[in-house]
C-alpha cells in the first residue's frame, strides 16, 4: 500500500519509541526487547496500523510486532499512537522480503491482511503465501507455524489455499464470507470493504513443527 508523502514523517518515525530502528540487531533476542518470554505475533504489512494496534491493546500477555515497508504509510500509523502507551507493540519498517534476517525462530503467529496479490505470474514470487515466503517463515517460527489470512481477492485466496497445502499447511476455519463480531479485530482497508458490501475470504493455516 502506497500514500502520498507525509509531512515531518522523518521525524514522526525516528522520535517514536514504537519503531525498532535497527531490527536485525534484535534477530533471535525479540523477548529481551519486550522484557518478558510471552508468545511474539507479527503481521506483515500492516498498513495503517489499526489491526496490530486493536490486538495489542486487547491482547497485552501478547507481544506483536507490526512490519510495513513504506515509510508514509508507517507515519500514519504512529500518528495512532500519539496518546497511547502500548508496551507489548513494536513496528518495524523493512521489505517482508527479507523477514528471515529479522528473526530466528521466535514466532508464534503471522497475520497477512490484504496483502498485494501481485497477480501477474511472473510475479508469483512476491506473494506473501509463495513458496518463497513460505520457506522463509520456515526459519522464524518458534514451533507450529501459525499464519492467519484474510483477503478480498478470491484469486489470491485460492492460489494461497493451494501453496499452503503444497507446502505442508493444514487449512482451516476457511470462510468466503466473514462476519463481523467481536472476535474479528478489522483493519481499514476491511472496515472500507464491508461498507462496500464486498466478501471477506479467512484462513487459518497450521503447519505442524515434525514437518518444518
Amino acid at each position: 500500500m502506497r500514500l502520498r508523502n507525509v509531512k515531518g514523517k522523518e521525524s514522526i518515525i525516528s522520535n517514536s519509541d514504537y519503531v525498532v530502528k535497527d531490527p536485525t540487531k534484535n534477530k533471535g533476542n525479540w523477548n529481551k526487547l519486550f522484557n518478558n518470554d510471552n508468545e511474539i505475533y507479527i503481521e506483515i504489512g500492516m498498513g495503517k496500523g489499526k489491526f496490530i494496534i486493536d490486538n495489542a491493546i486487547k491482547y497485552p500477555n501478547i507481544n506483536f510486532i507490526g512490519i510495513e515497508k513504506y515509510d508514509s504509510v508507517m507515519a500514519r500509523a504512529l500518528q495512532k499512537l500519539e496518546d497511547k502507551n502500548i508496551s507489548n507493540l513494536k513496528l518495524i519498517i523493512y521489505d517482508a522480503f527479507k523477514i528471515d534476517e529479522l528473526f530466528d525462530k521466535e514466532i508464534s503467529k503471522i497475520y497477512l491482511n490484504f496483502s498485494d496479490p501481485w497477480p501477474k505470474a511472473r510475479h508469483e514470487k512476491r506473494r506473501l503465501t509463495s513458496k518463497q515466503f513460505l520457506d522463509k517463515y520456515d526459519k522464524i517460527f518458534k514451533d507450529d507455524n501459525i499464519i492467519v489470512m484474510k483477503t478480498d481477492n478470491k484469486e489470491l485466496f485460492a492460489y494461497s489455499i493451494e501453496s499452503l497445502s503444497s507446502n505442508g499447511y493444514i487449512i482451516s476455519d476457511v470462510t468466503l464470507d466473514l462476519k463481523n463480531d467481536n472476535s474479528n479485530i478489522t483493519t481499514e482497508y476491511e472496515e472500507k470493504f464491508r461498507n462496500k458490501n464486498v466478501y471477506i475470504n479467512r484462513l487459518v493455516a497450521i503447519k505442524l513443527k515434525k514437518n518444518n
